[in-house]
């Protein structure tokens, strides 16, 4: 016998009912530009260790930031490291997920060809997410302004 039923109230809220409970659920959309694409995300090992060896870093409230240009590609590609040191797996995968939705809402460093590894820390957790936001888009306004400052400034001969 099945305790679980799902009752639709529209095409993409709908409420769950488990065990005489209910719950109201939100349907994901698996379409449009709410996604955090694949190509949007760091994902090997060996790229993350090239922005923290080669990389510089930018340093906020409640997170540091890695990043390195890349050579080739477009936009920004983004990924979270966070340490058993910063507690148990619930609290570090709720880090992980308040971190990406930040980003994802905030249009991190749009448009530069950038590598970007966030390192969150402790205080993450309490911080409330409107204050997240404005970090993650301080931290790419300094990004865009270092880079800039970068490829506009003369190089060095040796």
């Amino acid at each position: 016998m099945n305790n679980l039923s799902l009752v639709a109230d529209s095409a993409e809220v709908g409420r769950l009912s488990w065990r005489g409970r209910v719950v109201s659920a939100i349907a994901p959309s698996n379409s449009g530009p709410n996604l955090f694409p694949r190509s949007a995300r760091l994902l090997r090992r060996a790229d993350f260790e090239r922005v923290y060896k080669q990389g510089r870093r930018h340093f906020a409230t409640h997170m540091t930031v890695f990043y390195l240009r890349r050579m080739q590609g477009e936009g920004p590609r983004v990924g979270f490291t966070v340490g058993r040191a910063l507690g148990i797996a619930v609290q570090r995968n709720r880090m992980k997920r308040r971190l990406r939705e930040a980003v994802r809402l905030q249009h991190f460093a749009a448009g530069l060809p950038v590598d970007i590894v966030i390192n969150p820390k402790k205080s993450l957790l309490t911080a409330e997410f409107t204050v997240l936001q404005n970090e993650i888009d301080r931290a790419g306004d300094a990004i865009r302004r270092k880079l800039e400052a970068e490829k506009d400034a003369p190089k060095k001969s040796s």
